[in-house]
């Protein structure tokens, strides 16, 4: 296996170069490119589906403050009683997407938001007793949450592992006051290790901790003492979020004096320092962002050339149909995605006026298919093998890619990715760049895009 050792290409000169606006690639297509839906795409998209089991994910939009560097569809909010009402909401949804399993065993479940640890516990018992009542869980089934620690004891915990979650993750993303402060979440470290211990104990299979870089005050020598306290708690797994500034989409970032934040040298920078310390205390690299201790499972399908990757991150199972269900939620079914009105009162009136709750999607091409195949491949293994998207597809690679591999000779001479016969590499030492060369095989890009609609791939 290889250990991310090597010297980083984070000369001010390359990161300048290359630092563009482009998607993060959880999907191919992205969202931004789903087209408002005439009608119900699921039908058609299930007779093309030969997922053997299914996947759900359950959209929790209610946060109890607002934190000002976040781009989650999200609704800020302190009156509890308004989760009752969408999980009723969720419900209804729920009995008009039950066809879409089939027959199918659930095997795994995600819940993000927003904040799912809004719901109190109570609620997340009815939650669970939806689910189980119109779905089927298959033994052993991973069952996952993001958890808002601010929101969360030790009780809390137990009553979630008592439902049956096995993974959870709690946002912790900086841990000096001055960046809490500016961003607007400011919570206790010693209060978040003391999550991880509790949830250790209580025996969940997986601890996840979030951190993101770039964030507004953010400098080498305060994130130093965030990776020593993430080294700390030695959670299974981390993520290392890249701080998305889309100020003209988010309101709540033009909060940030543009001073404030870190360049696109100094992000590269912080995630060097962040991979280094990390793989020099026993954690493999995910991709581009994810940290797995060496015995978890995610970091045993990187190895085994397992890995995939969705709309909730990189995942062990890639053969699994994926419902998504509450606000701005999205599903993929088949060839074909599909995503819910993103807005919570349209959500509702959707459900109410039977309308197809999915507003909008898009039916995958044999292109899009192809192309999605090249870049997930990448993103999961910062390889392709041509010969293999050659022989599912029945392409000539090269032949069929010919404007890709020639966009590709700026970052081949930088270094930056390595063309063989057979194989497109990203070295180790650029996998910060992998975006950047993602970015060549999107058609959309290609032809007609706003790039500022993306962040910044440094």
């Amino acid at each position: 296996m290889n250990k991310m050792t090597t010297q980083q290409s984070t000369d001010a000169s390359t990161i300048k170069k290359y630092a563009q606006h482009a998607p993060r690639y959880t999907s191919y297509p992205t969202a931004l490119k789903f087209q408002p839906l005439k009608k119900d795409i699921y039908p058609q998209a299930l007779t093309v589906s030969k997922a053997p089991a299914v996947s759900l994910y359950v959209h929790i939009p209610f946060c109890k403050t607002l934190c000002y560097y976040c781009g989650c569809n999200k609704l800020v909010t302190r009156h509890n009683e308004k989760a009752d009402i969408y999980l009723a909401y969720l419900e209804r949804e729920i009995l008009s997407k039950r066809y879409l399993v089939d027959g199918k065993s659930v095997v795994s479940l995600h819940l993000g938001g927003g904040s799912p640890s809004f719901l109190s516990p109570k609620q997340h018992t009815f939650l669970m007793y939806l689910l189980k009542k119109h779905f089927t869980f298959e033994i052993g089934a991973e069952l996952s949450i993001e958890l808002d620690p601010r929101n969360v004891d030790k009780a809390y915990l137990q009553k979630l592992k008592g439902l049956g979650y096995t993974r959870i993750s709690f946002g912790l993303q900086d841990t000096d006051y001055n960046v809490q402060k500016l961003i607007n979440r400011v919570q206790s470290t010693s209060h978040i290790a003391d999550l991880v211990f509790e949830a250790r104990t209580l025996g969940f299979d997986s601890v996840n901790l979030d951190l993101i870089y770039g964030l507004p005050n953010q400098t080498r020598e305060t994130f130093k003492s965030t990776i020593a306290a993430t080294k700390a708690m030695m959670p299974d797994r981390i993520s290392l979020f890249s701080y998305a500034h889309l100020p003209e989409r988010f309101a709540a970032q033009r909060k940030f004096p543009p001073e404030t934040l870190p360049d696109s040298e100094e992000k590269a920078a912080l995630y060097k320092l962040a991979v280094n310390s990390f793989t020099s205390v026993g954690y493999e690299m995910i991709g581009l962002d994810h940290f797995a201790l060496s015995g978890d499972a995610l970091a045993i399908a990187k190895n085994k050339g397992e890995l995939h990757r969705n709309f909730q991150g990189y995942t062990l199972r890639g053969d699994t149909d994926l419902i998504g269900v509450g606000v701005s939620a999205i599903s993929t079914i088949g060839n074909a995605f599909a995503q819910n009105a993103k807005d919570l009162k349209e959500y509702y009136q959707r459900i109410d006026d039977h309308l197809p709750i999915a507003k909008v999607g898009l039916s995958l091409t044999q292109d899009d298919l192809i192309r999605r195949d090249v870049i997930s491949s990448l993103m999961c293994n910062l390889a392709v093998d041509k010969n293999v998207i050659s022989d599912k597809h029945h392409i000539i690679f090269n032949e069929y890619f010919i404007n890709a591999l020639e966009s590709l000779s700026g970052l081949e001479a930088d270094g930056l990715v390595e063309i063989t016969s057979r194989y497109i590499r990203v070295p180790e030492s650029a996998r910060i760049y992998i975006r950047a060369v993602c970015a060549r095989f999107d058609a959309y890009l290609n032809t007609s895009e706003t790039l500022s609609s993306y962040s910044k791939a440094i």
